[in-house]
Order: structure tokens, then C-alpha cells, then sequence
């Protein structure tokens, strides 16, 4: 498991009873973690300085619950990079800590790579992966199918000096389609698919069912210099050598790992299980 670990504003305090306590800043929130099965060390609902907590509904979803001062909406860094924070729907914060992960290995990446590079961002939701790599020096296409989120992107390119990202409010399998046939290709890719979702137009989208196809045809925009290939998933149930088989059928002839990606907790020996990624590197 890789961990991301070099967060200042950001740290799991503790998790257990299937729920996880975090330091966002300066604000405390709890959230519900599936992952976190184990018993917590302490009552995390009752740890002094509380600014809110996820509830989930009975009858599903779920909703924010003021505890002590919430702020609409906050900042955090990692890095150059400053993104906005605020309450949001299902649970959501506006963005994934443990990515923190893969932001570093590809910033490295294209700061290493001593050329100009095309990043394709897909699913690109409020842009942590298309700020730090547009920070690091590439020009980035994030598309994603909810204009408010692109919106939020453009918000912490702004904040975090950045203007080398253009916005793409589509679905991303038509926008794959659309620069196939206009030969566009992207120097590096990454993903962040949705295990279930839908288009601005309806369209149905299920990882299990559609994201080796989607991969097969993102390959096609891939340019004859590429430098890496990155897709996430938070699906469970799908191990990280599920990802890698699928780039070693769709992007072959690179150096691909998979791992699990995870976040520290404050409990020595105990850390936050997020998900997986997989990669493929050519230089």
C-alpha cells in the first residue's frame, strides 16, 4: 500500500464503527468509512473541537450535521497548490486526500520529463490531479460531466496560480470519441471513473461492464511519446491486479504497477484503506 503521507492541513485523527475523524484545516469532521470495520479508540462523536458530521438516512443518503463552527467553505494546501473545501453532497468535501499519492508520482513525472506535455484528465471532478500537474508545468484537458464541478476546478486552478487547464463539461466517453476522430492525443492519461453513473445526457455508465471498452478507446488518443497512464477506482471488490490487467490489455508495452492507496491515521500501525490505483510508465 502506498501512503500519502506528507499532508500538513490535512491528517485522519481516527477511524473505527465505520467512520473516520479528520482535521481538514482547521476544521474536525467525521464521515462514514465502509472500510473502517474495526472498533474506534475512542468516541469519535465526542472529540472536543467537532465542526460537523455526515449522518446517514434510513431511508438513504444522508446529510450534514453542524456540531460545532462550520465554515461554508475553506481552504487547504498541499504543496503550491491551494483547493476550496466545503460541505457537499454524499458526503463529499471536494477532494480525495489520498490522491495526494499520485499527484506526487505524476508531478515528478512531468517534471522530469524535460518536454512539454499533454495531460488528459478524466473524470476530472473539482481538479486536484489537473491543478498539480498544470503546477508542475503540463497543459491539462480536464473533462468532466457536471458543469459545477468544472467550475470548482477552475476555482482552485485560480487560487493555486495556475492557467494552463482547459474545461471540458461533457461526457467522457463522447469527448474520447470526438478527439479520435479529430486526431488529438495526450501525452499522459488519467482516470477516475465512478463505479456508477450518469451523463449529462443520460448516459448509463457501470465500471464493471464499460471500463475496458472506455480504456480500448481512450488508448487511441494516447500520443507515439507517451510518458504514463493512470486510473483510479474506489470500487470494491476490484483488486488493483484487476486495473493492472486492464492496462496491460489496452496501453502494452510500458512498466505497469498497481497498488492499494491509503491514508495514515493517528492510531500507530493502523491506516485508512482507499481504494486503488493502477499505472503504466514509458520513460
Amino acid at each position: 500500500m502506498k501512503l500519502a503521507d506528507r499532508w500538513q492541513d490535512y491528517e485522519v485523527i481516527a477511524t473505527g464503527d465505520g467512520e473516520k475523524l479528520e482535521r481538514w484545516g482547521d476544521v474536525i469532521l467525521l464521515r462514514p468509512d465502509p472500510q473502517a470495520i474495526w472498533h474506534a479508540p475512542f468516541d469519535l462523536a465526542a472529540y472536543p473541537g467537532l465542526s460537523a458530521r455526515y449522518v446517514r438516512e434510513s431511508s438513504g443518503g444522508g446529510r450534514w450535521e453542524t456540531v460545532g463552527t462550520l465554515p461554508s467553505e475553506w481552504t487547504i494546501r498541499y504543496d503550491e497548490c491551494v483547493f476550496h473545501l466545503k460541505p457537499m453532497g454524499f458526503k463529499h468535501t471536494g477532494l480525495f486526500p489520498e490522491q495526494a499519492v499520485n499527484w506526487d508520482r505524476m508531478t515528478e513525472a512531468i517534471r522530469s520529463a524535460g518536454r512539454p506535455v499533454r495531460v488528459l484528465n478524466l473524470f476530472g471532478y473539482t481538479g486536484g490531479a489537473s491543478v498539480m500537474c498544470a503546477k508542475a508545468g503540463a497543459f491539462v484537458t480536464h473533462v468532466d460531466a457536471s458543469k459545477g464541478m468544472c467550475e470548482r476546478a477552475g476555482l482552485n486552478a485560480r487560487s493555486s496560480g495556475v492557467d494552463s487547464i482547459r474545461y471540458i463539461v461533457e461526457d467522457c466517453a463522447r469527448f474520447v470519441g470526438r478527439e479520435i476522430r479529430r486526431g488529438k492525443t495526450y501525452d499522459a492519461i488519467l482516470m477516475d471513473p465512478p463505479s456508477y453513473g450518469r451523463g449529462p445526457g443520460g448516459e448509463l455508465w457501470k465500471i464493471e461492464t464499460d471500463l475496458g471498452d472506455f480504456m480500448a478507446e481512450t488508448a487511441k488518443v494516447l500520443s507515439d511519446r507517451p510518458l504514463f497512464v493512470l486510473v483510479n477506482s474506489y470500487t470494491t471488490g476490484l483488486q488493483p491486479s484487476v486495473m493492472a490487467n486492464l492496462l496491460a490489455l489496452n496501453f502494452p508495452a510500458g512498466k505497469i504497477e498497481a497498488y492499494e492507496v491509503g491514508l495514515p491515521t493517528g492510531v500507530p500501525g493502523v491506516v485508512l484503506p482507499c481504494g486503488c490505483s493502477a499505472t503504466v510508465t514509458y520513460e
